[in-house]
């Protein structure tokens, strides 16, 4: 199969820069699934699951959170506020968001602010859990 270069970079650096048969990321109106020769293509990323398969085959999976995704000219750059490559989540650590989380939306009560970044919050260890399983 066809590959092509893609870059994932997070504000902590570089976490990966090589060439990939695919990369599937969510974005905010659902998947998207970019291959070698895609038209040029830029979006907002949202919350969920991403997946690249390298030249050799390999599968890796990660919780990738908000950013964007770019195809210009056949190379992909991901730009990620968060991204974890699967065998890097701590699950206990994203169990214990998750139940920190769902104790401050029950909680917050009238504070629409405390609501919205305790659901944030919520959405980031789901991701987390989800990937790891």
């Amino acid at each position: 199969m066809s590959t092509f270069h893609l870059k994932i970079s997070t504000p902590d650096g570089m976490e990966f820069d090589g060439e990939v048969e695919r990369v599937r990321v969510r974005m905010i109106d659902g998947d998207v699934c970019l291959l070698a020769h895609h038209a040029d293509y830029v979006s907002a990323v949202g919350a969920g699951e991403a997946a690249i398969v390298t030249a050799d085959g390999q599968t890796k999976t990660a919780a990738c959170i908000g950013g964007m995704l770019a195809m210009i000219s056949g190379e992909a750059n991901l730009i990620a506020t968060t991204f974890e490559w699967s065998d890097e989540i701590d699950l206990e650590r994203a169990q214990r968001a998750k139940a920190t989380a769902e104790a401050r939306i029950a909680a917050a009560k009238n504070d629409k602010r405390e609501l919205m970044l305790a659901e944030a919050k919520l959405q980031r260890a789901l991701v987390r859990i989800n990937v790891k399983h």
